[in-house]
């Protein structure tokens, strides 16, 4: 193949052929594709200096050392950043470089190849919001938007290692809307929805970072609450039950109001070796039935010493 016929072939390609002579550290080529992508001169490009300015200074030192130490071990790479355009916007591009070496194996010079992967990226950061949008909405209950046990789960073991560290408390409120059945039953489906959604709303103007309410799994709802004494927990839970009154949502089937009413069950653990994570639930959910059997829209915990 002669060297017309060779050049030809390399500027007619969209990928942006170049090569470096080593010892210089500048520019023996680049083909002029360049000026179309970047719109810097074909002849502009000098040196490793002018390719390293017209890097985003984000990306400069993780490619150039990257670059940089593969070259001089002879090592053939790829390497991903931004350049910039000589109208100030930034592409993607992918450099696949080749290291040329010597008969005595020292380093000739580097030939690669530019390509723009600007859609590529684009593509992939959408991928990645998809999935980030997925994974928010696989922690929430479809219903009433806020966080579901499966988000519980995962908070309640966070919190439950980070008290372990701190030696601090941890309180959990578990509640449940009194005669939800008879409600259902009396006023449909799509009331009873209605209702939990407008519970839910409640429940979060009460409970502030780091607490954590979740939709515990049909008309349960359950509090998370870090760092929270008994004490605290049980003025919450109060404070619940008042947001939960303050609706005045009718329930003409309920024995134990004319409203819809909760009863809770609150309780505290302060995490240490031989206690799991789970022990905080049970705890609750004993309260919880203590309140159901002692007459609904009541609170249950431990008592203060």
């Amino acid at each position: 193949m002669n060297d017309d016929l060779y050049q030809t072939l390399l500027e007619s390609t969209k990928a942006i052929p170049w090569q470096i002579d080593w010892p210089t550290l500048t520019f023996s080529y680049i083909g002029p594709q360049i000026e179309t992508l970047l719109g810097w001169p074909q002849n502009s490009w000098k040196s490793i200096d002018d390719w390293v300015e017209r890097m985003h200074p984000d990306d400069r030192e993780r490619v150039v050392n990257f670059c940089v130490s593969q070259s001089k071990s002879g090592i053939d790479h790829e390497a991903d950043y931004r350049a910039l355009t000589k109208s100030g916007d930034y592409i993607w591009i992918r450099d696949v470089v080749h290291v040329v070496r010597k008969d005595d194996g020292e380093v000739e010079s580097l030939v690669g190849f530019m390509f723009d992967i600007t859609e590529r990226k684009q593509n992939e950061e959408a991928l990645k919001e998809l999935n980030r949008e997925l994974e928010r909405m696989s922690f929430l209950d479809g219903l009433t938007h806020v966080p579901n046990r499966r988000r519980f789960d995962r908070k309640l073991d966070d919190a439950w290692a980070e008290a372990g560290r701190t030696k601090t408390p941890v309180s959990m409120i578990l509640l449940d809307i009194d005669a939800f059945k008879a409600y259902n039953d009396h006023y449909g489906h799509y009331k009873g929805d209605e209702c939990l959604i407008q519970v839910a709303k409640a429940l979060s103007d009460v409970v502030e970072s780091p607490g954590l309410l979740a939709r515990y799994g049909g008309e349960e709802f359950a509090l998370l609450l870090p760092g929270t004494d008994a004490v605290q927990a049980k003025t919450l839970a109060e404070r619940c039950a008042d947001a939960i009154q303050a609706l005045a949502i009718p329930h003409v089937a309920s024995q134990t109001a004319p409203v819809v009413t909760v009863s809770q069950g609150v309780a505290t653990v302060t995490p240490d070796a031989t206690l799991a994570s789970y022990s905080l639930i049970e705890a609750a959910d004993q309260f919880l039935y203590a309140a159901k059997k002692g007459g609904r829209n009541r609170i249950e915990s431990a008592p203060a010493d």
